[in-house]
């Protein structure tokens, strides 16, 4: 059974329709990238996944339970982590403090400290520049932050919503080699991503949303080679 499955999923926004209906399904280890223009729903689906929006239909099944009644914290304690569009971090916080706040429903301190010794080997920046405030820090450097307190939660699936907006072209890559590596080291992720072309190279598959709805999905080898989405999408 998959990691995550998303069933007939359907949410609004007062009487907008928001998602309509959508399928899919996240293996475990697996990064899978979402496509689509902007309104198509994107953030709203990561955003209903980790319950931060409620659903008017539809079933999440995380772990072969249902998580579609859980509050927030239950979903992440349950095993998903969440970084928003935007970093959504506490400015007048240090990073370091940021980082722990990931942890906020762990009592585990020694497996704490070694998570965020690992935060600190794949982003070494933040080690640097720990004590100072967030508000600080480049974008690029933000974003590292943001990603840094999700996986402080020890999640075996991290959504990331637009993790290289805004960001510096010599940052971004640092940044997807880092979400490779999180990949690479057992877990899941669901990542919607404005650069087509990056989420092409490191997403093992794509899901292509239109007016709140599954219009294709495929392996991203295959769907870089249909001539109507490399036209749409690679812009090639």
């Amino acid at each position: 059974m998959a990691l995550l499955e998303v069933s007939g999923l359907v949410v609004h926004y007062g009487k907008a329709l928001a998602l309509d209906g959508v399928e899919m399904r996240i293996e475990a280890g697996e990064l899978v990238a979402v496509l689509g223009p902007n309104g198509a729903g994107k953030s709203t689906l990561l955003k209903a996944i980790s319950r931060a929006l409620p659903a008017s239909a539809g079933r999440l099944v995380f772990r072969e339970k249902a998580i579609d009644a859980l509050a927030v914290h239950e979903v992440v304690a349950a095993g998903i982590g969440h970084c928003p569009e935007g970093r959504h971090l506490f400015s007048d916080l240090s990073v370091r403090k940021n980082l722990l706040l990931g942890a906020y429903l762990r009592g585990d301190k020694a497996a704490i400290a070694a998570d965020l010794e690992h935060v600190f080997a794949l982003f070494p920046v933040l080690r640097e520049r720990q004590h100072q405030l967030a508000a600080t820090l480049s974008g690029g450097e933000q974003q590292m932050v943001a990603i840094g307190r999700a996986l402080m939660g020890r999640p075996a699936l991290l959504l990331l919503d637009e993790p290289s907006v805004g960001i510096a072209p010599r940052l971004k890559e640092v940044l997807f080699d880092a979400i490779r590596q999180i990949q690479t080291a057992g877990t899941a992720i669901l990542l919607v991503e404005q650069d087509a072309s990056v989420a092409f190279r490191v997403a093992s598959r794509i899901y292509l949303l239109e007016h709140g709805r599954i219009v294709r999905e495929g392996r991203s080898a295959d769907l870089a080679g249909d001539d109507d989405v490399r036209q749409i999408y690679l812009g090639i």
